[in-house]
């Protein structure tokens, strides 16, 4: 990765749209699927039985000259609902957590406050429940899983 190059890495969800959001965002230069939080080595049956430890995640390669991490922070949060407790729409289950993995202590400190700013703001009814934890080892899901809406010819899934 080029030195000017930046990751972010979170989960809202099942992948697959939020893969194909972040693809879709000026200066993502790259946006694979994959799971982090969890035991070394994950495959998707085993994480899709929740005992890993690990989350649904699509982590970023950016380019910060053309899109900075707090535009890529607040199309996460547009992108599913923060306030809901390892669940999004009919995925339920903790590897559909709200987590921001941050890269950087910078990283950390903007999502902390961006999710400071979204309690105060009075948008969700609940209190936002997204986990902020350094990054760890990700691990990229099968290839089958890469670009899986584009490679099937699906829109977007919602929440």
């Amino acid at each position: 990765m080029s030195e000017q190059l930046k990751l972010a890495t979170f989960g809202a969800g099942c992948f697959w749209s939020v893969e194909a959001r972040f693809r879709a965002t000026e200066g993502v230069i790259e946006a694979t699927s994959g799971y982090m939080g969890g035991q070394p080595e994950p495959n998707y049956r085993a994480v899709c039985t929740g005992t890993t430890g690990h989350a649904e995640v699509v982590q970023v390669q950016f380019d910060p000259q053309l899109v900075s991490f707090e535009k890529l922070l607040a199309l996460f949060f547009e992108m599913h609902n923060p306030t809901t407790l390892n669940r999004q729409g009919p995925d339920v289950g903790s590897q559909y957590r709200s987590a921001i993995f941050f890269h950087s202590p910078a990283q950390e400190k903007v999502a902390l406050q961006a999710i400071e700013a979204l309690d105060q703001s009075g948008r969700w009814s609940q209190p936002v429940v997204t986990q902020v934890e350094a990054a760890i080892p990700f691990w990229p899901a099968e290839e089958y899983h890469q670009r899986y809406l584009e490679k099937n010819g699906l829109g977007l899934c919602s929440i």
